[in-house]
């Protein structure tokens, strides 16, 4: 079982029942095309959804004493979206050691995000089944630290975009644009730099792991400039 071998070498984790391993880790498209007596892992994604929900919860319960419960729903709710569970399935390179069929393989499932997520959900459900919880919690929770500094970034960086666009409007009667001044890197470690001008002045500049954490972190830079009064409306 190549896909269950490397797997368990690239993401640090072993399991005692290696074929509940190995459905996690199988498409629905792999049995619809070989007609194999074994199941996809879409049961296996629906409990690890449920795994991740409770999991997720308590961490957040913990690590945040005094945030009130709506912030908290949200705060799950970014953490176990698809996008995000897809992008820490990228980061153990979950999409090479999936069994697919050949054409789901060739359209690029893969790499497709709810693909990613629904392996990742699937491997947590059966990570569950077959140690329980704790061991769940042990693969997760260095995930899980390195996902929510993310998040809470990303929030912080949205708010700045936020108060730089209505202070350019307001003052400058301007709306502020955005421009990728590279990408570098690998796809799981891809490196951004985004400038935010208003007119033709660039006013800003940042880095990030995503188009959107760039931007957000060039805005910040401009609100620099704003509150030192390097950036005014004359």
């Amino acid at each position: 079982m190549a896909e269950v071998d490397d797997f368990q070498a690239q993401a640090s984790v072993q399991f005692s029942d290696q074929e509940l391993l190995q459905q996690a880790l199988t498409h629905r498209s792999y049995i619809n095309e070989h007609g194999e007596a074994e199941h996809d892992n879409e049961r296996l994604e629906f409990l690890g959804d449920a795994v991740l929900d409770f999991l997720v919860g308590d961490v957040l319960f913990q690590r945040f004493p005094d945030m009130p419960e709506g912030q908290l729903t949200r705060l799950r709710a970014a953490l176990v979206r698809t996008e995000s569970l897809a992008q820490l399935a990228r980061e153990i390179r979950l999409g090479d050691c999936l069994r697919m069929g050949k054409g789901e393989e060739a359209s690029g499932g893969r790499d497709r995000v709810n693909n990613l997520c629904g392996a990742f959900e699937a491997v947590v459900g059966a990570l569950y089944l077959d140690q329980g919880l704790p061991a769940v919690r042990e693969f997760m929770l260095p995930r899980l630290e390195a996902l929510i500094e993310q998040v809470l970034e990303e929030a912080i960086y949205k708010d700045a975009r936020s108060r730089l666009q209505e202070w350019s409007q307001a003052n400058l009667n301007r709306t502020p644009a955005y421009r990728t001044v590279s990408a570098t890197g690998p796809d799981h470690e891809k490196e951004f730099i985004v400038e935010v001008l208003i007119g033709e002045r660039v006013v800003g500049r940042g880095v990030g792991r995503s188009k959107q954490i760039a931007s957000q972190a060039a805005a910040r830079d401009a609100l620099r400039l704003v509150e030192q009064g390097e950036l005014t409306a004359s």
